[in-house]
C-alpha cells in the first residue's frame, strides 16, 4: 500500500471505528429540546445580576472546562456570574475542545499552575460534558492541586455509547470512545469531593450515565435543563453554585 494511502486509511480508521449499539439512548424529543439554547442564553443574560446575588462565593479559584466542540466562550456567562458572586472563575484558555489529546492533562496542569500562582490554594474544576471527564481524570493525575470536581452532564458512568455524541466524538478526536489517548478510568471516583449534575431532559447523555452510581461520585444533583442548558441556562448555573456550596468544609 502506498504511504499516502496508508496515512489516509490510518487517519480515518479510528474516526469511524464501529462499536456495539447501546440498548438505551436519550429520546429524540429530549435531544431536540436542546434547540432552546438561544432562549436559555437570553434568560441568563436578562437575569445575570439577580443570579449573582443568589450565589455566595467564597473566593475559591474555579476552572471551567468546556464540552466537545465548545470553546471557553460557551461558558462565559457562567464564568461572569460566578465571578460577580465572589468566586475567582477562570476559563481554560485552550480554545475549542476538539477532543482529548495525549497531552491534554499536561495542558490543564499548566493552566491550573498559572491559576494557583495568581490565587494560591487548590483549584475546583467545573467540567461540562466531555470537559467533566477531563476534570475527573485530572483530579486523579494531580490530586493535591484540586479542591473538588463538578461535572455537568458528563458520561462518566455506564456504557460510553449510551448517548448521541459518541460518533461525533470519534469523528472529531480521532480516537475510539472507549480508548482515549491518556489513562482514563471513567467510573472510578477522583480522590476529591465530586458532585455530578444530571438531568432527565439532557437529551444528549443518558441521565443514568451522568448521574453515576454510589461510589462513583460523592453527590448527584438533578437539574431541570437540557444538555446545552447546563452551561447556558439559569438553572444550570444555579446548580453549579449549589454544588460548589456543598463542597465547603
Amino acid at each position: 500500500m502506498p504511504p499516502h494511502v496508508q496515512a489516509v486509511s490510518s487517519f480515518w480508521k479510528d474516526r469511524f471505528a464501529p462499536g456495539p449499539a447501546a440498548p438505551v439512548r436519550p429520546s429524540l424529543s429530549h435531544l431536540l429540546g436542546n434547540l432552546s439554547l438561544p432562549r436559555d442564553l437570553a434568560r441568563t443574560q436578562a437575569q445575570a445580576d439577580a443570579l449573582a446575588q443568589q450565589i455566595k462565593g467564597d473566593g475559591r479559584s474555579i476552572l471551567l472546562i468546556p464540552g466537545l466542540l465548545a470553546s471557553e466562550r460557551r461558558m462565559d456567562a457562567m464564568r461572569q456570574i460566578l465571578t460577580a458572586a465572589g468566586y475567582a472563575a477562570h476559563d481554560w484558555a485552550m480554545g475549542r475542545n476538539y477532543g482529548p489529546k495525549p497531552d491534554s492533562l499536561d495542558q490543564i496542569d499548566r493552566r491550573v499552575d498559572a491559576i494557583r500562582r495568581a490565587g494560591g490554594g487548590p483549584v475546583t474544576l467545573v467540567g461540562w460534558s466531555l470537559g467533566g471527564l477531563y476534570a475527573r481524570e485530572y483530579a486523579k493525575y494531580a490530586t493535591h492541586k484540586v479542591g473538588g470536581v463538578v461535572t455537568l452532564g458528563t458520561p462518566f458512568s455506564g456504557d460510553p455509547r449510551a448517548n448521541h455524541a459518541w460518533r461525533l466524538y470519534q469523528l472529531v478526536s480521532g480516537f475510539p470512545v472507549d480508548k482515549p489517548p491518556f489513562p482514563c478510568t471513567r467510573e472510578i471516583k477522583p480522590p476529591v469531593p465530586t458532585v455530578a449534575l444530571w438531568s432527565q431532559r439532557d437529551g444528549v447523555i443518558l441521565p443514568e450515565c451522568a448521574k453515576g452510581r454510589s461510589g462513583e461520585r460523592d453527590k448527584a444533583i438533578e437539574v431541570d435543563c437540557t444538555h446545552m442548558g447546563f452551561a447556558a441556562a439559569p438553572e444550570g448555573i444555579l446548580a453549579v453554585a449549589k454544588a460548589l456550596e456543598s463542597m465547603r468544609a
